[in-house]
């Protein structure tokens, strides 16, 4: 039901594979100008060229507050360049193209990202009282002060675009082209971990680490096609990279911040990072799959998308009865 709530007469393929291009280059070649602008001056005014040539030393050529700031501002523009796609190409409201429901379930949203946030803290505190010697307390006022509002405001743009970018408009695009939910779930998932090829994170701890980035990919799509929408994955999402972005750091992640807590441990891959892969993320889809009573998981993540036949109306309306 989510995919094919996308289907109108604005439908044709090249609306959609464009859309991919347009999209993507709104957030990352627009949006992330600014901040390319400003580590080529910055390099150029320390003489330190060599820096460009390092994607963690690049996290470090400016102040990290700035940093923050320059990588986030770029969402804001990748979720205009979605809406104004989405609304304008495809003459989707944000509800078409976001959820099943008649509209938006904030309380879903909410709920993921309250369960996500705990489930951070929690284990945020745990680590620095069992293995305090890997931590630093690295708490600033003013610092983190700065960090704090920036983070409240713009990680979950960033967030938000990328959960619309995947779980929205490709995820409904490559649907209705497939006409099935399976090429969306397989794909979408795909891409999303591999778009994570560029972290400084793979740098430092290897490729294994991608079964991670894909391994979330596909739980947000899982979230997406049994949910019927994207409120769970935005949810979720938001909570993840806003805890990290505020609790915990270190000079070899993605997110170097003015967080509570700098990890100065030698990190390595062993079967605890995969933890998230191997007991967390289940126990969500399960908690989750309870709560808001999930049937019929075949159909939802592998089943047909059919699409009925329609000339002139802008788009298909479908009874939101099933998912209140």
């Amino acid at each position: 039901m989510f995919i094919k709530r996308a289907a109108n007469k604005f439908n044709e393929p090249w609306r959609w594979i464009l859309g991919f291009i347009v999209i993507f280059a709104a957030c990352q070649v627009i949006g992330a100008t600014p901040f390319a602008i400003a580590i080529a001056v910055k390099t150029v005014m320390d003489g330190n060229m060599g820096a460009l040539n390092d994607a963690s030393a690049i996290m470090g050529v400016l102040p990290s507050n700035l940093t923050f700031f320059l990588l986030m501002i770029s969402f804001v523009f990748g979720i205009l360049g979605w809406w104004i796609w989405v609304k304008y190409v495809h003459k989707l409201s944000w509800t078409q193209a976001t959820t099943s429901r008649v509209k938006f379930d904030w309380s879903r949203a909410w709920f993921a990202f309250i369960v996500v946030g705990l489930v951070s803290i929690i284990s945020t505190v745990a680590g620095y009282y069992l293995i305090p010697e890997d931590y630093i307390w690295n708490f600033d006022p003013v610092n983190f002060g700065i960090l704090f509002v920036l983070a409240i405001v713009l990680v979950p743009i960033q967030t938000t675009w990328e959960e619309l970018f995947f779980r929205s408009y490709m995820m409904q695009g490559l649907g209705l082209m497939a006409k099935n939910r399976a090429v969306p779930f397989i794909v979408t998932s795909l891409i999303f971990g591999l778009m994570h090829l560029g972290n400084p994170e793979i740098a430092k701890l290897g490729y294994t680490i991608m079964f991670w980035y894909v391994g979330t990919g596909f739980l947000l799509g899982l979230f997406t096609l049994m949910d019927e929408g994207t409120e769970l994955a935005i949810g979720f999402h938001a909570a993840n990279n806003l805890f990290i972005a505020l609790l915990v750091t270190a000079d070899w992640t993605a997110f170097q911040t003015e967080s509570l807590l700098i990890d100065v441990s030698d990190p390595e891959v062993n079967f605890t990072t995969f933890i998230p892969l191997l007991v967390y993320y289940p126990a969500l889809v399960l908690l989750f799959a309870w709560k808001y009573k999930w049937t019929n998981w075949k159909e939802r993540l592998f089943g047909k998308v059919e699409v009925p036949a329609h000339t002139n109306d802008d788009s298909i309306e479908f009874d939101n009865t099933l998912n209140p």
